[in-house]
């Protein structure tokens, strides 16, 4: 064949990567070569082409290539259902962006959420007719599906900055698109300081930046008057309704939505948004109940989508919706329960019905008290926008909005408020740290986030020695920076070793960074709270979770069925496997750090008190202490607060550290242990300066312990 490659050679771009007519591809009578592979493509990547040559993205394909060509940086505004995440990628890859004269270069593409790099990565791969993992492949936190030959990388913008810790100038890469902007994650509103530092210095380096929804002017101004590219999407009408008076009970209203849409509404299929995992599955639960209620309808498919569910399990929502139950019977239909990953990260076709109760969990911080905090707060007009135009993607559809059309009008932002402005720093002061980036008043923030925030994350990591004094970072700093976990988290691991707790402690860090491993439906709230006691562990919920760990491997040693484990105990088989993978790379990184592996005998009555030591060393920042009049005040910051509900600790000890502050109409500390006030003067001597302290019954006893003349207030548990 004329022109025919020799296996092996470098390939030039350009003409080789022109994309084939699907039509004319396949009447020539010639077999395409894939480049990328070698192989002639396959039917299905022809069948695949027809459908990507009608997206909205495509037609832009010349114009996006001319001001690529022409311009360092490219701003995007593409609707979501365009095909902008899919194509663009595959526009440079065709047109040689990857290739610097002979040398082949990646071309990454950042994504906010975990489940929409490794979701895209998959469609992208099956576009250009290979396999994922290989040319085209996606990096995750605490999962890696890439090779040598991936020159397309979809992964998250946490990872990019990762990256960018042992590559300060992105050298592997010749594009970088971030995509999703709008949604102005911590990681993405770095990036945006980060690469523009690095254009700088490197002039062969291109950006594109992608939204779906942004104030694209603003974006330009920042990007030095970047051009601006707007793809429009083809959507349908979509009609909004609203209700008559505010719903007690969103759930609940939910719920009786989705029935009466699919008791009354023709045939489609239906997109109700939610805000967590728990809260999805306990409403999949319900909807599956309802639809083996009503046998005569059309069967009702609950399928969720959340960031923690596994790849295999997130394909569930392309499937088609369930045929009739009976010849001649309604057809059934399929109804998707998801976070606001739904909103622009993924698009589902089929749907045609939204239900939108206008709730998100968003992060909020308050520097003052130092908390941060889940809450689930009201959308903002531009998601509640993003929302209702899912229902128009296939045909005319329709939008409940659980709210009153004056909550809409007079109670929503206008846009996300950036997580910058409502977030502690601390991972960010110690990432821009490890970057060589020492002069954070005037790093180039798109929207700086508050003096005091940054005064809190700098004073917190002083706290913790990442910091010296001088602000610059310390050698304990560098490793903690090595970890892809908050800096207290870090510290723990740091320590772990003086503590003689390394395995244990890689046990909990593991626990810790997944999803809540207690499962608890509601109607075997019982039989799951009998199934967690077995557990328990008296002195605290961190002992707890090791207990369920240790468990949990035991069942894997003796060659038994896991998931059998998991469901007779009532614990999250997914979150296991999780966090067997979590802690498996955390090792690495302690091996990789030359940090030992230390741990006490389990028989020594030391094992759990050094458990509990080394837990003071990354949190005590997060202590409370219990007052006479019953209530526990956190320390230093004297907040009101209540053990969470989910706690282990049936009594009442006199300090307490916890992993998490819980915002609700009542203050919560969850994931709780109980420690020893003697622990937080001899392992954080420079905060517990009890000089600094206001007046507080904590402070009192402090200074008793501190005189050694301590009059504990009830017995102490080892």
């Amino acid at each position: 064949m004329a022109g025919e490659e020799v296996p092996g050679t470098v390939k030039r771009p350009a003409e080789l990567y022109e994309t084939p007519d699907a039509k004319k591809a396949k009447t020539d009578g010639e077999p395409k070569i894939n480049p990328l592979t070698e192989r002639e493509y396959s039917d299905r990547y022809y069948e695949i082409l027809e459908k990507r040559q009608k997206l909205p993205a495509w037609e832009a394909r010349k114009e996006f290539l001319k001001l690529i060509k022409r311009n360092q940086t490219v701003v995007l505004v593409g609707e979501t259902g365009s095909g902008k995440t899919t194509q663009l990628p595959q526009f440079l890859l065709e047109a040689g962006y990857h290739m610097q004269g002979d040398k082949s270069k990646g071309i990454a593409c950042t994504q906010p959420r975990r489940v929409a790099a490794m979701s895209v990565a998959q469609r992208v791969a099956d576009e250009l007719d290979t396999f994922l993992g290989a040319h085209v492949g996606y990096l995750i936190r605490f999962e890696d599906k890439t090779s040598s030959e991936t020159i397309l990388k979809f992964l998250t913008d946490g990872m990019l900055l990762r990256e960018a810790m042992t590559d300060p100038l992105l050298t592997k890469y010749s594009v970088i698109i971030l995509d999703e902007a709008h949604e102005r994650t911590l990681a993405t509103d770095v990036l945006f300081g980060l690469i523009k530092e690095v254009m700088r210095r490197r002039p062969d380096l291109k950006l594109v930046v992608m939204s779906a929804t942004m104030d694209a002017q603003k974006m330009q101004g920042y990007f030095d008057n970047a051009p601006l590219l707007n793809i429009p999407g083809r959507t349908h009408p979509v009609e909004i309704f609203y209700t008559s008076e505010p719903e007690r009970d969103y759930l609940e209203a939910a719920m009786r939505t989705v029935v009466q849409i699919h008791n009354s509404e023709p045939e489609g299929d239906i997109l109700l948004f939610l805000t967590g995992e728990e809260e999805i599955e306990q409403a999949c639960r319900q909807l599956r109940k309802e639809s083996s209620r009503n046998p005569e309808n059309g069967e009702l498919v609950a399928v969720p989508l959340y960031s923690s569910l596994p790849p295999l399990q997130q394909q569930r929502i392309f499937e088609p919706p369930p045929g009739p139950r009976f010849p001649g019977g309604p057809p059934g239909r399929k109804v998707v329960v998801a976070t606001n990953i739904a909103e622009t990260s993924i698009t589902i076709d089929g749907i045609v019905y939204v239900v939108d109760p206008g709730f998100a969990k968003q992060k909020v911080y308050n520097p003052r008290i130092r908390v941060e905090s889940l809450l689930v707060s009201p959308v903002s007009k531009a998601s509640a926008a993003q929302r209702a135009g899912r229902a128009g993607r296939t045909r005319p559809g329709k939008c409940f909005r659980l709210y009153t059309e004056k909550a809409f009008t007079t109670e929503l932002a206008e846009q996300t408020y950036p997580e910058i402005l409502r977030s502690n720093l601390g991972v960010v002061v110690l990432t821009l740290k490890k970057l060589g980036i020492d002069d954070l008043v005037h790093f180039d923030f798109l929207d700086p986030p508050a003096p005091e925030t940054m005064m809190r994350a700098l004073e917190m990591l002083n706290f913790l020695n990442h910091l010296n004094d001088d602000g610059d970072l310390t050698d304990a700093g560098d490793q903690a920076a090595e970890f892809p976990l908050d800096p207290q988290l870090a510290k723990m691991l740091i320590d772990s070793p003086k503590f003689k707790c390394s395995n244990e402690m890689l046990s909990i860090s593991a626990m810790l960074s997944v999803p809540n491993v207690f499962v608890r439906p509601k109607e075997f709230g019982k039989e799951a709270d009998d199934a967690k006691g077995r557990f328990t562990h008296l002195d605290g919920d961190h002992l707890t979770l090791l207990n369920v760990f240790h468990a949990y491997k035991q069942y894997l040693t003796e060659g038994a069925d896991p998931t059998q484990f998991c469901f007779d105990n009532y614990i999250n088989a997914r979150s296991m496997k999780s966090a067997e993978n979590v802690r498996e790379q955390l090792k690495r990184t302690m091996e990789r750090l030359n940090l030992q592996m230390l741990s006490t005998d389990f028989r020594d009555k030391e094992y759990y008190p050094n458990i509990r030591r080394c837990l003071v060393a990354g949190y005590f920042m997060q202590v409370a202490h219990l007052e006479k009049s019953n209530h526990y005040l956190t320390v230093r910051d004297n907040q009101v607060v209540a053990l969470h509900p989910s706690t282990g600790i049936t009594h009442k000890p006199e300090w307490v550290l916890y992993h998490e502050f819980v915002l609700t109409s009542k203050n919560f500390i969850r994931t709780v242990t109980q420690v020893r006030g003697e622990w937080l003067l001899e392992i954080a001597p420079s905060y517990y300066d009890v000089r600094n302290f206001p007046k507080s019954e904590a402070r009192n006893q402090l200074e008793r312990l501190q005189a050694g003349k301590s009059k504990p207030q009830q017995p102490q548990h080892q």
